[in-house]
């Protein structure tokens, strides 16, 4: 079995490689169908999630077909593909009292090249801008896949001011305006609390800086639409837009907006919406429903995941989220485990 699982696992590489190189649809389905069957056949709590929606993985010949699982899953059991001794597990914050998310990460130079891929199809290499980094929720708890990339940005940074700041917001202010007065490029990734609570001391007029928020209050401050959160940035960077960052524990891809609500094609990530009411059958695309991603990257643990965000998909492949699922609705989403007794 082991052997036979790692010749499996390294065409399915070799097949997520040939479709990095191409990025045409043909290659992508390819891997999805490849994916799924590879992940039915080494995945325990995949194969009977599928067990219980009575799926044959034969009958599955397009990637509309394939069933994702829902994201809940990888809070109450271990979601492997295969058996492998974790390098790292990353962690969900548990802010809302339940119990975290944990992802089981193989190989952490494999996120840490996937992020980079995805950084450089958005924006650039990551050498050539000074990343900082106003991550205080994230930096004080362990398990952080945001930590784990923006560290990863940081050290292939050319600039040496590239770096995390807690709560020195002096420090962070100062160094802005030094790299502004020497014409570096900057990001600066922010959770929203923090951002809000900087520029509520330090105003900048810094027209090129890429400010990235993360998301979440976190309980420190109340919630805001994100048009509201922006305008409030905006003013206080100096800047006409606000980017932000989709990603979660569960997932080794990201998405960005480049300004606006809308999250922009992903080559690493599809995305669809199912009904509110029927989480098993598609939404139709312009109409609010369940954000499900298909991960290419997520292939030692579970590709195929129905989260727990309420979102609309748009011809082009970007996708908005418009907020979260109410508690009635993610018991809907997650009765088959449930029953299953997953």
């Amino acid at each position: 079995m082991p052997e036979q699982f790692n010749n499996d696992r390294n065409t399915i590489i070799a097949l997520l490689n040939s479709y990095r190189l191409s990025e045409n649809s043909a290659d992508r389905e390819k891997y999805l169908l490849a994916l799924f069957r590879f992940q039915y056949k080494y995945n325990k709590i995949y194969r009977d999630y599928c067990a219980n929606l009575k799926i044959n993985p034969e009958d599955i010949r397009t990637p509309i077909e394939i069933p994702y699982l829902p994201i809940s899953a990888y809070k109450h059991h271990i979601v492997k593909t295969g058996d492998f001794t974790a390098e790292e597990v990353f962690k969900s914050s548990g802010t809302t009292g339940l119990s975290r998310s944990n992802h089981y990460i193989r190989s952490v130079r494999f996120y840490h090249q996937n992020t980079a891929y995805i950084w450089k199809k958005y924006f650039d290499t990551p050498d050539t801008f000074c990343f900082l980094a106003l991550l205080p929720g994230y930096l004080e708890r362990d398990g952080s896949s945001l930590i784990s990339m923006v560290h990863h940005f940081i050290g292939r940074s050319g600039y040496s001011q590239s770096g995390f700041f807690l709560h020195n917001h002096q420090d962070l202010y100062d160094n802005i305006i030094k790299l502004q007065s020497d014409g570096t490029p900057v990001v600066l990734f922010g959770v929203s609390y923090a951002l809000l609570d900087f520029v509520s001391t330090f105003k900048i007029e810094f027209p090129e800086i890429i400010v990235i928020e993360t998301g979440g209050m976190k309980g420190q401050r109340k919630e805001m639409t994100k048009s509201e959160l922006h305008d409030i940035l905006m003013q206080g960077f100096g800047t006409n837009k606000i980017y932000s960052e989709y990603g979660m524990t569960e997932l080794l891809s990201q998405a960005y907006t480049k300004g606006g609500n809308k999250f922009l094609p992903n080559p690493m990530m599809v995305v669809h919406t199912k009904q509110i009411n029927d989480p098993l059958s598609r939404e139709i695309t312009g109409k609010s429903g369940i954000i499900c991603i298909a991960d290419f990257a997520n292939l030692d643990s579970c590709a195929f995941i129905q989260t727990e965000d309420q979102g609309i998909c748009y011809a082009d492949g970007s996708f908005e989220i418009t907020g979260r699922l109410q508690d009635s609705d993610i018991r809907g989403c997650n009765l088959l485990l449930e029953e299953m007794g997953l």
